[in-house]
């Protein structure tokens, strides 16, 4: 079946984070901002998720819920399946989302003071999640590489392997929080790379905790590389996190997962999601996640080359419009990281400037790390087409 993702659908004046929120109280009616900013997706779900959660609905009893043997069997089929990575029943703990499945695990992992190692520019909520924990950022700054083979160049992130290094021999630092596909660099870290991660992070005694909740939006000739599935070595070494939410736009259902293989440490992660008091689901996020898992993949087969479409859209349009403007290559999410250094403006002035002038909201590079993203802003590419260029022609007016 063809999925319409076409289709503008109106989320303003539905409570929606995105289209409802202002980003300071008292600030004018935000009707006419577009909302590049925070990463959710303004396309209607797969149509065996609305079922499933119909259903759910028509039932009209919503307590407590029981987490069935279906869910379980929903993730190990997905990923066995999609990403040829086996799973155990027992190495699954559920929970509300991935940021507090992110805190759980660093406080069952690292003591107050303590570092944790970070590649930056990386998704705001690290920070929080470490600091939250009485622990300490430690930054490992990615290195923006440019290609080219004649006709065409290409730009991405690559790693400082002798400061990644240095970092972890640090005799504080105990985890290493990777985010795998990286938020917002866009990169899908190879096989050979996740190995050279672990091994380091091994003989320094430096445990990894994988953030994979983007692993599904993966644009064509990339392949997503599990981290726990690349050896035994990175099995046992690593905490995963991950989640339906962020592929199939079900991240409001707050449903997540932490795959842990070491029986102690999992242990340890489960006593931690019960002192946080995350250990409940609502009703309808399993029954979500059995349908996206299950039924849905067609779905995000399309919604991949969709995101492809509108990011080869937004590098075209800014090519001819503001050519002095490089955007990072995608290899998966979707989310264009956008260098504006040339442009003689700071990441948070040009983000104010296009907000309130260009009523388009886009997010600012420094809140991935204030020095590493710094002379960047990132796009949410995840809307129709036509309300993205709308958004692109608004930027354009404001630049030029």
């Amino acid at each position: 079946m063809n999925y319409d993702f076409d289709e503008l659908i109106k989320r303003r004046g539905t409570n929606c984070i995105k289209w409802d929120e202002q980003r300071n109280a008292g600030e004018q009616s935000a009707e006419d901002m577009i909302p590049l900013w925070v990463a959710d997706m303004d396309f209607l779900v797969a149509p065996a998720i609305q079922q499933a959660i119909e259903r759910r609905a028509r039932h009209g009893v919503f307590g407590y819920t029981h987490v069935p043997e279906a869910y379980y069997e929903a993730i190990i089929s997905w990923f066995s399946r999609r990403h040829q990575w086996t799973i155990e029943r027992s190495d699954i703990l559920y929970t509300i989302g991935v940021v507090p499945a992110i805190s759980c695990v660093i406080k069952a992992i690292c003591m107050p003071g303590e570092k944790v190692l970070v590649l930056t520019p990386v998704y705001n909520c690290f920070f929080s999640c470490i600091r939250n924990n009485g622990c300490e950022v430690l930054e490992s700054r990615l290195v923006a590489t440019t290609a080219s083979d004649g006709s065409t160049s290409r730009t991405t992130y690559t790693i400082d392997w002798d400061d990644f290094e240095e970092k972890c021999a640090d005799v504080k630092t105990t985890a290493f929080l990777l985010c795998n596909p990286h938020n917002p660099g866009g990169r899908v870290w190879t096989k050979e790379e996740l190995k050279r991660m672990n091994d380091i992070c091994m003989q320094h005694d430096v445990r990894v905790i994988s953030d994979e909740i983007h692993c599904e939006i993966v644009m064509p000739g990339y392949k997503f590389q599990p981290f726990a599935a690349v050896s035994d070595d990175c099995r046992d070494n690593s905490v995963i996190c991950n989640s339906a939410s962020k592929s199939f736009n079900i991240a409001g259902l707050q449903t997540a997962n932490i795959i842990c293989h070491n029986a102690a440490l999992r242990r340890r992660i489960n006593r931690a999601i019960n002192i946080h008091e995350v250990c409940d689901l609502n009703p309808f996020g399993p029954e979500a996640l059995i349908a996206a898992y299950n039924e849905s993949e067609d779905w995000m087969d399309q919604l991949c080359l969709y995101v492809k479409g509108n990011y080869d859209a937004l590098c075209n349009y800014l090519a001819d419009q503001l050519p002095q403007l490089k955007v990072m290559t995608l290899e998966a999410t979707y989310l264009a990281w956008v260098d504006i250094s040339a442009l003689g403006i700071s990441s948070d002035a040009l983000a104010d400037l296009l907000y309130h002038e260009g009523r388009v909201w886009v997010s600012s590079g420094t809140i991935y790390g204030k020095e590493a993203g710094e002379g960047y802003i990132r796009i949410n590419m995840a809307c129709p087409r036509s309300l993205l260029m709308e958004g692109l022609e608004r930027i354009v007016k404001v630049l030029s």
